[in-house]
């Protein structure tokens, strides 16, 4: 759509991702949806919407994504960073090929296509923002879910957010992360348990709410939004 900014958003397929990519065309922005297979997630054909599949690990799939924007739609204006993985397990059991998929993923996944994006906004001249999937558990761990080396990449999404809100703050391109609890997707499918004060389970379109305020707030820079139903906030 001429005129329109353009958002992209990875690990779009299903889940939070889908959620936000609807909640973005709702709004009549341009999307381009990447994840490893968006060919098969069902979203409707659409003028201002652009499907990527690739591993997000990948370099060369951060450089397909990139010119998929820029050849559509003309700009990166913004970034969703959702694309992730998690499973918890006892610190002793994870394997190095575990480690190596998290850091692929959840830190790499990040670092390639944020590189390109933020080239791009300082190209454009006219600010940006990049939001980016957390965890509650990376600043509130709990006893009985063990999750210390995925929690060790999410940790890392929050100290990269705060360093990056520093260092492009005079250039208007803002940084900002949701910090998720239990949301009810294919991920914690036969695993739901009320992990909060609530007692309640928190939906994808809460936090597509959430990364589309944080998207559009001009002000909002450097802030981890807990979007987790109070599961943060102590021993409950």
């Amino acid at each position: 759509m001429a005129g329109a900014k353009t958002v992209i958003v990875t690990g779009a397929s299903q889940g939070i991702g889908a959620a936000i990519v609807q909640a973005f065309l709702g709004r009549g922005y341009n999307v381009v949806a990447t994840a490893r297979s968006m060919a098969k997630a069902g979203l409707a054909a659409s003028p201002n919407l652009a499907l990527v599949d690739g591993d997000i690990g990948d370099p060369e799939t951060a450089q397909k994504v990139a010119k998929a924007a820029i050849d559509r739609f003309g700009s990166i204006d913004h970034l969703v960073n959702n694309a992730g993985i998690y499973h918890s397990k006892p610190f002793t059991e994870y394997t190095a090929e575990e480690l190596r998929a998290f850091i692929s993923t959840n830190l790499e996944g990040f670092v390639f296509l944020t590189q390109l994006a933020v080239r791009q906004m300082l190209a454009q001249g006219r600010g940006g923002s990049v939001t980016s999937m957390s965890a509650s558990l990376a600043d509130n761990p709990v006893v009985g879910i063990p999750a210390s080396v995925p929690m060790m990449t999410k940790g890392g999404i929050n100290a990269i957010t705060l360093s990056l809100a520093n260092e492009y703050a005079k250039e208007k391109i803002r940084f900002n992360a949701v910090a998720a609890g239990v949301v009810d997707t294919a991920l914690h499918k036969g695993n739901l348990e009320a992990r909060s004060p609530m007692g309640t389970f928190t939906e994808p379109k809460d936090i597509a709410d959430a990364v589309v305020y944080l998207t559009e707030a001009g002000h909002v820079t450097g802030e981890v939004l807990h979007v987790d139903d109070g599961a943060h906030v102590g021993k409950w």
